[in-house]
């Protein structure tokens, strides 16, 4: 019998316990286990890997604790500027999608970006008139705005500094601590077929539409049959130099590793040596999963039809 996996990741960084009131560790969990089940129910029914990594990545985009959708971080100009991407495997179709404002849930105009643009990344304005016409939900400024993500913002926009996601309010831990606040899911569906989908708001008071790895097919975004479904999380620019995606992808198909023998070369070794921080989850065809970071913490989530779920935050 195929095995059906989902793996979810809500961002990785400088996660500690200590840093976490109980009260929030709960919502965490259960925002993570909401949108984990959202996309394995679609699994379970045979629904295809490309739909359930939608609905997982959704839920996370519609939860304002999580760095994408309605909890992106401000920019330099007080706005909110979100990537997304998705991919299948099964056919190599792709849609991404940067610098959008206004859409409720930019992984889902990705995925109308792969299904009926004849384009695989489009970008601003541009984007958004596509959403328009596609019809998505949109949302005003307002649905956007969170104190949390206010009160980060206020703390460097006066500055040229940016800030990767946190979770501390003071300004010493602010401009100290990491948290990158990507969301993302990979599938393997009753067929075989495998899907990657991640979604971001990026980095607080970036500057000149900085775009990170999110939306890049190969870098934050890759899934390929023959090989595996990666979704990443961490230093954007590092992970575009790294092409991190594909090099899993790059290492299963060319030196014939298994998944979690590639992604720990990549993560642990090759991101590591040019100070890149954060991690990535994959599945191949066969389900099997692998959930790695070379940070502190990476709030995650897999479950299986073999009667394994896990939900985790710190190391």
């Amino acid at each position: 019998m195929q095995k059906i996996t989902l793996a979810i990741h809500g961002g990785a960084g400088t996660i500690l316990r200590e840093d976490m009131t109980p009260e929030l560790e709960q919502l965490y969990l259960t925002g993570l286990e909401e949108a984990l089940l959202a996309g394995y129910t679609i699994l379970e029914k045979s629904g295809t890997a490309s739909n359930a990594v939608i609905a997982a990545v959704s839920a996370l985009e519609n939860n304002v604790l999580f760095n994408a959708g309605r909890g992106s971080v401000f920019t330099k100009r007080g706005e909110h500027e979100m990537d997304a991407s998705i991919m299948e495997g099964k056919n190599l179709e792709a849609g991404a999608v940067a610098g959008v404002k206004n859409v409720r849930n930019p992984i889902q105009l990705a995925n109308e970006i792969m299904l009926h643009s004849h384009h695989v990344f489009l970008s601003g304005q541009g984007a958004f008139e596509f959403a328009l016409q596609q019809k998505l939900a949109l949302e005003s400024d307002d649905y956007f705005y969170s104190q949390f993500r206010y009160e980060q913002w206020k703390a460097v926009r006066d500055t040229n500094n940016y800030m990767l996601d946190h979770s501390q309010h003071e300004t010493e831990k602010l401009l100290k601590d990491k948290k990158f606040g990507t969301v993302g899911a990979v599938a393997c569906d009753a067929f075989g077929n495998l899907a990657a989908a991640t979604s971001t708001g990026g980095m607080t008071n970036k500057q000149f539409n900085r775009i990170g790895d999110t939306p890049v097919i190969g870098s934050g975004t890759y899934a390929n049959n023959n090989t595996c479904a990666i979704s990443c999380t961490g230093h954007g620019e590092l992970f575009i130099r790294a092409v991190a995606a594909y090099d899993v992808s790059c290492l299963m198909e060319y030196k014939g590793l298994s998944l979690h023998e590639a992604m720990n070369i990549v993560v642990n070794d090759k991101l590591v040596k040019i100070n890149g921080e954060g991690g990535m989850i994959g599945v191949d065809t066969k389900g099997n999963f692998a959930l790695l970071f070379n940070s502190e913490g990476m709030y995650r989530g897999v479950k299986n039809n073999e009667n394994y779920q896990e939900i985790s935050i710190y190391r």
